[in-house]
Formats: C-alpha cells, sequence, structure tokens
C-alpha cells in the first residue's frame, strides 16, 4: 500500500505552548482554532466556570486571539460562528443540565446564549450559515442534529429511509450548508443537503472517523485495528460508493501517525496528533 503524507496547515504559536489545550478545531473557512485553560481539569474535581483564551490562526498565518468568560465544559467541543462568535459545547451531559451545555459567546467573548443538544458528542461543527451540526456517539443514540446558534432544532435524521439504524455517527463533515456522515451499524454514507431528501449511498468501508468529498470522489479516514490510519478511497455513483483504490496516512514527515482529532471539511481532512498543537491537512482535491 502506497503512503501520503499530511501537508502542514495550521500551528499554535509557541508563546501559547504553556497553556493546556483544552480543544481545537478547524472550522467551515479553514481558520484553525485552540481553546487553552491555565491548567487542566482536576479528575474527578468539581468543574467551577472558568476564564479561557481561543486562539485562532488562519489562512496566511493571522494569528487572533479571544478571551472566553465563565466557561464550564470540562471536556469541551469547540468551533467558531461565521460572526467571529464562539461554540463551546460540553461533550458529556449525563447530569442533564440543560442550562448550559452548549455556550454561545460573542465575537468579545461574553457569553450571549445557552441550550442543550444532547448527550454524548462526538462531533459539533459550524456551517457557513452559523447552524450546528451535532453528531453522537452510542451511549445516547440520536443520530444527527442541526441546531441553529439559539437552540432551536434545524433537522434531525430520525429514521432515514435505507439508511439502517444510525445508532453511532462515526464520520461527520460539514461544508457550505451540507453535511455528509458515515454512521454505525450499516455505515452508508449520507449526504444531507437543506430542504431536500437524505440520499443514501452503500458503502462496504467500515469504520471511518472522517470523510471527505470532492466532486464525484470520495475519501474514508481511519478504521478497526490495523486499519486505523488508512485512506479508502471511493467513486460516488447515484446509489453507492464503489472502491477504487487505497493508501496509508502518514505525518508529514513521513512518520507513522499516533493519537489524533480528526476534523472533515468539504475535500479536506484534517489531523492533530498529541501534543495537539499542529493541524495537517489531506486535500481530496488538491
Amino acid at each position: 500500500m502506497h503512503e501520503i503524507a499530511l501537508v502542514p496547515h495550521a500551528r499554535l504559536p509557541r508563546a501559547h505552548h504553556d497553556r493546556h489545550v483544552l480543544a481545537s478545531t478547524v472550522d467551515a473557512f479553514g481558520a484553525a482554532h485552540w481553546l487553552l485553560s491555565e491548567r487542566a481539569p482536576e479528575p474527578g474535581g468539581d468543574l467551577h466556570p472558568f476564564d479561557a483564551l481561543v486562539v485562532s490562526v488562519h489562512d496566511g498565518g493571522a494569528v487572533e486571539t479571544t478571551e472566553l468568560s465563565a466557561v464550564r465544559s470540562r471536556w469541551p467541543k469547540l468551533d467558531r460562528l461565521p460572526d467571529g462568535g464562539f461554540v463551546v459545547a460540553s461533550s458529556r451531559d449525563r447530569r442533564g443540565d440543560e442550562k448550559s451545555q452548549v455556550q454561545v459567546f460573542d465575537a468579545l467573548g461574553r457569553e450571549t446564549w445557552t441550550f442543550p443538544v444532547g448527550d454524548a458528542i462526538e462531533h459539533l461543527l459550524v456551517d457557513e450559515a452559523g447552524d450546528l451540526w451535532v453528531g453522537h456517539f452510542d451511549e445516547n443514540p440520536l443520530g444527527i442534529r442541526s441546531w441553529s446558534a439559539t437552540g432551536q432544532i434545524r433537522w434531525a435524521s430520525g429514521d432515514v429511509p435505507g439508511a439502517g439504524w444510525i445508532m453511532d455517527c462515526y464520520a461527520l463533515n460539514v461544508s457550505g450548508t451540507s453535511a455528509w456522515a458515515c454512521p454505525y451499524t450499516d455505515f452508508p454514507l449520507l449526504e444531507i443537503r437543506p430542504g431536500e431528501p437524505v440520499r443514501v449511498r452503500t458503502n462496504s468501508v467500515r469504520g471511518a472517523k472522517a470523510v471527505a468529498v470532492h466532486g464525484g470522489r470520495v475519501a474514508f479516514f481511519g478504521g478497526y485495528a490495523e486499519e486505523r490510519d488508512r485512506i479508502a478511497y471511493g467513486e460516488l455513483t447515484e446509489s453507492s460508493v464503489e472502491p477504487t483504490d487505497a493508501a496509508l496516512l502518514t505525518r508529514a514527515d513521513g512518520g507513522a501517525l499516533g493519537r489524533r482529532r480528526v476534523v472533515a471539511r468539504g475535500s479536506r481532512v484534517y489531523v492533530q496528533e498529541e501534543p495537539l498543537t499542529e493541524w495537517g491537512v489531506l486535500d481530496l482535491g488538491a
């Protein structure tokens, strides 16, 4: 199997390396963001509201910082809104704290809205219109849903004909105002566009953690066991994904990938390894 190396995308400025990385992501417009705190949360300790810093690195390398006041999430998800504000969401909501699971901050770092979206968040991605797409993992099989930035539900997967049981949203890609998903248990490729029926394509790739789409081509990243670094390529037909090729994804220097986070946006899969200070990218459209 041939190898493909990630291309460096964004790096957390060294001046901020003394802080703890709580969360990081790449937004709908390609900017990278890190949510930083003075120290790591204490295991088992009570969580009190704390101030946090978001460091944003834009295309071209411009750096921006935003201070957020009274963050309440211990294990947060992060993304940026098109108006310059931020969304911070607690991935776990086992206590049913419906008042503050999702916190919306304005561009000055002030909390403007809170609402719940449900426990067990695997993915939280904001689209170019400012709506939040949430995919859940199997401890709360709610599937995939979309919300406004003020907490109104926009769309819910429910029972999608032909998709099987959407128990766990393994892979989610949000680009423009549309989404692509590859959920457990049957791993179909779902194409979700506003105002249109969900298009379901059968798919033989199992366990992928990210999916990228460009034109009629698709790439799945990840899998079970020895396939965790696999890139599986395919062509889209009206009703299926037809496999075409496979490769092994490596670090930019050619080394094997370690523990990682992934974010998928359109034709791109962004990968971040520990210590979570750099993002690399694989671009299917390059």
